[in-house]
């Protein structure tokens, strides 16, 4: 059985900021990766980020993984590996993976679960042809290997995944007939929606996709307008000659080591769904386990890399590591994370972490 001090659950922009704090914090750390690159979102991610210097605002997402890279590899005490999947986490704390076709165990004396969140689906007729895709898969194809995913693409949803998605495609070559989104208003930022619409591309607000055409692969697609209860208007019906559907109609944190870690989890809308309840530090109620990052909630992925850093630093700290300035550093975090959170657009994500945010530990008795 390996034996680490620090395990880390997940080598996105989270998993990765939470090893490096722990690791400079003077823990060792192992940090498991199920995909064959690190970087989650970042790698995918070529538009420049918002936020302060501190969250490297105005550099691009695939420049910051570099970044994070650099710094990993200054340390001697963390360890990578990728291409491995966790299966469980055992009463004991035992976790369990599968690395190089092996079944290993690991006992780590803390867990940071980092796991990201998966993308939600949207049902309509022919919802299965090919051609019809998420946004994540269509980021990958474009930013990470270079493939086009079609040549007409009709965008559902317009939240900032959904614009900033649109507008890479364009950047790609692609045609960009049009972007839909069941909500009344648009959901992500206005800067990201006024660039596509500058470039001519249609955003179609209280509409749906109605059905989708074609019978060995997508050839087109129907969108209708919504009335007030989100009921299908006849007579409303906009036909798009399209060879991809690219669905961004959010995403899921994918918390299910947390409830086989018997973490207490709560439904929460505002953040995407189940997510753990936990302390400002981000201990969950399961004693010594951490989490950062969309498992958390579905945020930004500037705010993702604060709370790994945030989860990495007290993570460290409970294993009696002497940290210089620790309640400095951690009021800095949680200032950072304050300030991204700000304002009318954060007033969603503010609401739902008020209801799984514990101030003070003891309150989990």
């Amino acid at each position: 059985m390996k034996q680490v001090e620090i395990l880390v659950i997940g080598g996105g922009p989270a998993g990765l900021c939470a090893a490096i704090n722990a690791a400079k914090s003077g823990a060792k750390v192992l940090v498991l990766e199920r995909n064959e690159k690190l970087g989650g979102q970042l790698i995918k991610q070529t538009h420049m980020f918002f936020g302060s210097e501190k969250q490297h605002a105005s550099v691009r997402g695939v420049d910051i993984a570099t970044i994070l890279f650099d710094s990993i590899e200054e340390l001697k005490n963390i360890d990578i590996v990728t291409k491995s999947t966790v299966l469980s986490i055992y009463d004991d704390g035992v976790v369990t993976a599968e690395i190089d076709g092996k079944y290993t165990k690991i006992k780590a004396e803390r867990l940071i679960v980092s796991t990201g969140a998966s993308e939600k689906s949207l049902v309509f007729p022919n919802n299965d042809l090919p051609g019809i895709y998420g946004a994540g898969a269509v980021q990958t194809l474009m930013n990470v290997y270079g493939v086009k995913p079609g040549n007409n693409v009709l965008m559902v949803g317009a939240g900032n995944i959904g614009l900033i998605v649109s507008y890479q495609l364009m950047q790609a070559g692609v045609n960009v007939k049009a972007i839909l989104d069941a909500a009344p208003n648009i959901g992500g930022y206005l800067v990201h929606a006024s660039k596509v619409r500058r470039m001519g591309v249609p955003i179609y607000t209280g509409y749906t996709v109605k059905e989708a055409h074609g019978s060995d692969y997508l050839e087109g697609a129907t969108i209708v307008k919504l009335d007030e209860r989100w009921q299908p208007i006849g007579g409303t019906e906009i036909d798009f000659d399209v060879d991809v559907v690219c669905i961004s109609v959010g995403l899921s944190p994918l918390g299910e080591l947390l409830w086989q870690a018997g973490c207490e989890m709560k439904y929460v809308g505002e953040l995407g769904g189940f997510v753990p309840v936990r302390t400002e530090m981000l201990e969950t109620t399961v004693e010594g386990i951490y989490v950062a990052g969309d498992v958390c909630g579905v945020e930004e992925a500037t705010s993702a890399m604060v709370e790994g850093y945030l989860a990495g630093l007290t993570a460290a700290q409970s294993l009696d590591h002497e940290i210089e300035s620790f309640e400095e550093k951690v009021e800095d975090y949680l200032r950072q994370l304050e300030s991204l959170r700000s304002g009318h657009v954060g007033d969603k994500i503010r609401g739902g972490l008020d209801k799984v945010t514990i101030k003070n530990k003891a309150a989990f008795a």
